[in-house]
């Protein structure tokens, strides 16, 4: 088991992270993709996992040479994602540390989904009660890989950004940590990767 004694606070990524929920999302972009004539990208989406899913929009309008409206695509992928009645999945690994640090450290969830989602998704896995706070991106000005969100959570909790290890599943978010001051642990297929 890691050793997070040196931390006051884990900040979890949610998505592929704490959740295993990139499936329903790949599957969710894939369908708003086709109704708004952007080419799928699988890989191109992942790799933007933690990214918000307004920011996602104006990255393809910019590489597609597109200009579709960034709240109406949101939309329509946020609908795709709830339409799915995916269940979704806690991620073993990351559960585990959950559970040895609970009530030793504080523990919050930094997300790049919308706050709707992002609370259902917690409430329905039963881990909302285990967190201190929830950070989505509706709760911050400048998403990953800004530090923002994880910032907010640390401030939340209480704490120093220096003061907490984020668990991270993207390279994106990887960055949004560092950005953040804070160590990051990498999640990769579900697997705690160890520095």
């Amino acid at each position: 088991m890691l050793d997070l004694s040196r931390y006051k606070g884990i900040v979890f990524d949610m998505d592929g992270t704490l959740i295993d929920s990139m499936g329903a999302h790949n599957i969710a972009w894939r369908h708003a993709c086709e109704k708004y004539a952007y080419p799928f990208d699988e890989e191109y989406i992942h790799n933007l996992g933690g990214v918000p899913t307004r920011d996602i929009v104006m990255l393809l309008n910019e590489k597609h040479g597109l200009s579709h409206d960034p709240d109406a695509v949101t939309k329509t992928k946020n609908l795709m994602f709830l339409k799915l009645k995916d269940s979704p999945s806690i991620i073993d690994d990351t559960f585990q540390v959950m559970q040895r640090y609970e009530g030793i450290l504080k523990m919050g969830v930094g997300t790049g989904s919308e706050r709707n989602n992002a609370i259902q998704m917690l409430t329905d896995t039963g881990l909302l009660a285990r967190l201190e706070t929830v950070v989505t991106a509706s709760d911050v000005t400048h998403g990953k890989p800004h530090g923002e969100t994880f910032i907010t959570v640390a401030t939340n909790m209480g704490l120093q950004p220096n003061e907490c290890v984020v668990f991270e599943d993207t390279e994106v978010g990887r960055q949004a940590a560092q950005n953040a001051g804070m160590d990051c642990i990498m999640v990769i297929n579900g697997k705690i990767v160890l520095p």
